[in-house]
């Protein structure tokens, strides 16, 4: 057996539900270390979308671990086997933990093309097949700290059957058993620590299958996968989390992809996750926004349409228009204000002007 549990959650308190801790020994090195409930540093291909590496290492209290898109990576296999030194030192973040997510939680992929022996993940050049052995091959050569297993995931469309989540799970136990299997005997990957994935949509009975028969594997943590989007009222989310949850192991992370707004994060901590990736902040930039949390701000009406749960919508004409951007990413949320109104043009400029003279 590989040695995968070099990564060490110590829990000091669970205050109603929320888990207030640290996990140590992180990184090859093991000397990283990170505060939980905390979140991942989004990356596109290991840069974090719109700053640079220079203003980036001039922030304080940036994530220690870098979530890195499998999608991204996938079309850099010769490049990365060339290179032999894994994915930290490639993009220059050596001190990071890498963090290998199976696909990008900023993004929604086509749905209804896994098959009981290889998972479709999408990038520019379409899409691409990985079979257990194709997945781990890849991961030989990107060296992550941690990585995401091969999983079927595509239970977020809406309409799921109880028949579609029952093969989500027993497709992913298989991809983890055999992924297992394969790490065992590759050396590059005996310092890599994997994250088993539960599966089940919103049947109730398969999600809790595949939380207990994963944390029978030698896993490092748990990926609470398929609870972005809306095909799930927010009442289904949490009652299958906290049933789910449950079920885990407490000395091992919980992870969660695609919930970033500030309210579902916090429902989520309540219910025992410990770890969110940072894709929301992205999404609003994306749309033109920014984030406020003056609850008084009244939003223009003009520019937006206020929806009858309390969120707002881009108007159709200020939309970005993006196939493959989530849907739910296109919404505005009550957090946020759109920079397109005029009163904030103005104010952009102003402040454009006047670092403009004071750069003089």
């Amino acid at each position: 057996m590989c040695v995968l549990m070099k990564m060490k959650l110590n829990l000091c308190k669970i205050v109603d539900g929320c888990r207030l801790g640290t996990l140590t020994n992180l990184g090859k090195k093991g000397i990283q270390s990170m505060e939980i409930p905390g979140c991942l540093l989004y990356t596109k291909m290991g840069s974090a979308p719109h700053l640079t590496h220079d203003t980036l290492h001039n922030i304080q209290g940036v994530p220690v671990v870098a979530q890195i898109p499998l999608t991204t990576l996938a079309d850099l296999q010769e490049v990365l086997q060339e290179y032999k030194e894994g994915i930290g030192k490639f993009i220059g973040m050596p001190e990071s933990v890498s963090y290998c997510s199976l696909q990008d939680p900023a993004v929604c992929s086509p749905h209804g093309y896994n098959s009981m022996k290889a998972v479709s993940i999408w990038n520019n050049r379409g899409r691409k097949e990985l079979t257990a052995s194709k997945f781990m091959d890849i991961q030989k050569v990107i060296q992550p700290d941690w990585f995401q297993c091969l999983s079927d995931g595509d239970t977020i469309s809406g309409d799921i059957s109880r028949k579609k989540a029952k093969k989500s799970v027993d497709r992913s136990l298989w991809f983890l058993d055999e992924c297992l299997q394969l790490q065992e005997n590759c050396p590059e990957l005996k310092q890599s620590l994997m994250i088993g994935v539960i599966e089940g949509g919103d049947v109730l009975e398969e999600r809790l299958r595949s939380a207990r028969e994963t944390a029978k594997r030698p896993v490092a943590g748990f990926l609470l996968d398929a609870f972005q989007g809306n095909t799930m009222t927010k009442e289904t989310k949490l009652e299958l989390l906290t049933s789910v949850i449950a079920e885990l192991p407490e000395d091992k992370p919980r992870l969660i992809h695609g919930i970033g707004k500030p309210d579902e994060v916090l429902e989520c901590i309540k219910r025992g996750i410990d770890i969110f990736d940072s894709c929301f902040p992205y999404q609003v930039t994306e749309r033109f926004c920014a984030l406020s949390f003056n609850y008084d701000y009244q939003l223009n009406t003009e520019t937006a349409d206020i929806k009858e749960d309390g969120k707002t919508e881009v108007r159709k004409d200020d939309e970005k228009t993006n196939d493959e951007t989530c849907s739910e990413a296109q919404e505005m949320t009550s957090f946020e204000i759109h920079l397109k109104e005029i009163k904030y043009v103005g104010f952009c400029l102003l402040k454009i002007s006047a670092f403009c003279m004071g750069g003089s």
